[in-house]
């Protein structure tokens, strides 16, 4: 298939009180396992955001936000300004349960869509997502004015949500959109891979304590 695949780097991983992207889960770094899930899935892949040199030893492409300071939505820009294939899979550094066969699933629904969005629990995963070139001149226009919230881009594109019920029929297709913040989140995610389907049913994300507030979603 081809496709890219970028990594966001350029947070500043207050809440962790450290570089998120090499802490350890399962004895491997965060981006590790990130740009190893990337791999499975995309013909390049792409680190984003600032000061991303610092991963020169993955072997990979590094690159710095156009629009400084825009946050997240200027990382998908500058991964879709790069990017060398037409579909480009933007996630985050810190997600340490990537589905391989959700992300696949997700690029195979990019015919004919400017975007292809999950919703789990209600909320949009705007970095867990399928981007493609059409999207990049309503994010310059956005950025130019001030608009960084990425869920805003979505009413100005041809976008394909994919639904709860479709993430559900993979198996722990939901483990995908964990993400972790804080060390608490660290300490607890290990637990949280443990969960199976039925005790996520039973147990709400946003109820485990590893995901609360705005670790799940990007808020604006």
């Amino acid at each position: 298939m081809r496709a890219s695949g970028a990594v966001l780097v350029g947070g500043q991983s207050r809440r962790m009180g450290t570089d998120k992207a090499l802490l350890q889960v399962g004895g491997q770094m965060l981006i590790e396992r990130v740009v190893t899930a990337l791999r499975a899935v995309a013909g390049e892949v792409l680190l984003v955001g600032r000061d991303a040199g610092r991963f020169d030893w993955l072997g990979v492409q590094t690159l710095e936000d156009v629009f400084v300071g825009g946050g997240p939505l200027a990382g998908i820009h500058a991964a879709l300004s790069s990017a060398r294939h037409p579909r480009c899979l933007v996630v985050a550094c810190d997600m340490p349960f990537l589905n391989i066969d959700l992300l696949r699933y997700m690029l195979r629904q990019a015919d004919g869509w400017d975007a292809v969005v999950p919703r789990w629990q209600e909320r949009l995963q705007p970095l867990h997502a399928v981007y493609t070139p059409t999207c990049l001149g309503p994010i310059e226009g956005m950025l130019s004015a001030g608009d960084r919230c990425p869920l805003d881009l979505y009413p100005r594109l041809h976008t394909r949500f994919v639904t709860g019920a479709e993430i559900a029929a993979l198996e722990e297709g939901w483990l995908s959109f964990v993400n972790l913040n804080t060390p608490d989140d660290l300490i607890l995610a290990p637990k949280l891979a443990s969960l199976g389907d039925w005790e996520v049913t039973a147990y709400p994300l946003a109820g485990l304590g590893v995901i609360q507030g705005d670790n799940l979603p990007v808020t604006c």
